[in-house]
């Protein structure tokens, strides 16, 4: 069963490095520094139970990932919510040119709502249940999940979760917590943006219902943000931050040939383009695979598995 998969893996859990060797002898191992608000925590579950959030781990907790007030030029009034699916960061405003930044997870490409909205509901441990239509269309992917499931750290929705509508319409867009917090920073879903749950836990008691929500589009990202490139690991930096060091240009020498100039690349060509065909002409290397963060419902027996959690619905 999917579940009882995903508790014996997260049972073995990953190794973690072996401590740095000095030249005349082992350095003594140091403990991982977690931040408190990282540490693991005991929270009121649904049903009053007691639910053990676990701590983030350090490896997880890359600048861009970690909960922190950054100065905010933009034009948002304090109390909006500000998403970036490209830069792959939620902004809450604050007051005095300031906003708290979260890391989060985004839907693959920047799928997804983008536009404005409003918290219209709220939910500590929500349930969820897939939507009539995709039980109709795809049961054998869906149909596990026909009765919902409760709230707990089982859920995809994770600890808290913020429903976006227009008016009166569900955008069936969320913001909410994961249950695989080593996919926040990354591109892995198919559209909701996740928080690590103890990130989420602070937004949801920071917003109230009719707070505005803004998603940014592409362009709105670039010009706010500048252009973003990927990792091998997955992660987003600013392009600046990732272009090689070129040493200055050498002066030509009489006669020699004159190498024309490389026409500026696109950040977000790698991330973006389709592949490009070829017929008879062998590839000179072949692509460097990005790492993706396989969702946690999915089993090595069925990779091809997408969390439904992307179109998530209330089970009242």
């Amino acid at each position: 069963m999917r579940l009882a998969f995903l508790f014996a893996a997260l049972a073995l859990g990953l190794a973690a490095c072996g401590p740095s060797q000095e030249a005349a002898a082992p350095a003594l191992e140091q403990p991982v520094s977690i931040p408190e608000i990282y540490q693991s925590r005991v929270d009121t579950g649904p049903n009053g139970d007691q639910i053990q959030i676990p701590a983030v781990r350090a490896a997880y907790l890359i600048d861009r990932n970690r909960r922190q007030i950054v100065p905010y030029n933009g034009a948002e009034a304090p109390g909006t919510i500000v998403v970036d699916p490209y830069a792959r960061v939620l902004y809450h405003v604050q007051p005095g040119g300031q906003a708290m930044r979260y890391g989060v997870a985004v839907g693959r490409a920047g799928k997804g709502f983008e536009g404005r909205a409003t918290i219209a509901r709220k939910a500590a441990w929500p349930s969820w249940r897939p939507t009539d239509n995709m039980l109709k269309t795809e049961p054998e992917l869906y149909g596990q999940f026909a009765d919902g499931l409760s709230g707990g750290m089982h859920n995809p929705l994770g600890s808290r979760a913020l429903y976006l509508y227009q008016g009166n319409t569900d955008t069936y867009y969320r913001i909410h917590g994961t249950m695989d917090p080593s996919s926040i920073g990354k591109a892995t879903s198919a559209g909701c943006i996740r928080l690590f749950n103890q990130d989420v836990i602070d937004l949801f008691e920071a917003v109230p219902t009719g707070t505005e929500v803004v998603v940014r589009s592409e362009v709105e990202s670039v010009r706010m943000e500048g252009p973003m490139m990927e990792t091998p690991e997955g992660y987003v930096v600013p392009a600046v931050q990732a272009q090689p060091v070129v040493a200055p240009a050498a002066t030509p020498v009489a006669g020699a040939a004159v190498t024309p100039a490389q026409a500026p690349v696109d950040p977000y060509a790698a991330m973006m383009a389709p592949p490009v065909a070829t017929s008879m002409v062998a590839p000179t290397a072949m692509p460097v695979d990005q790492t993706v963060v396989t969702d946690p419902f999915a089993t090595t027996a069925d990779a091809g598995f997408v969390s439904p959690v992307e179109s998530a619905v209330p089970s009242w």
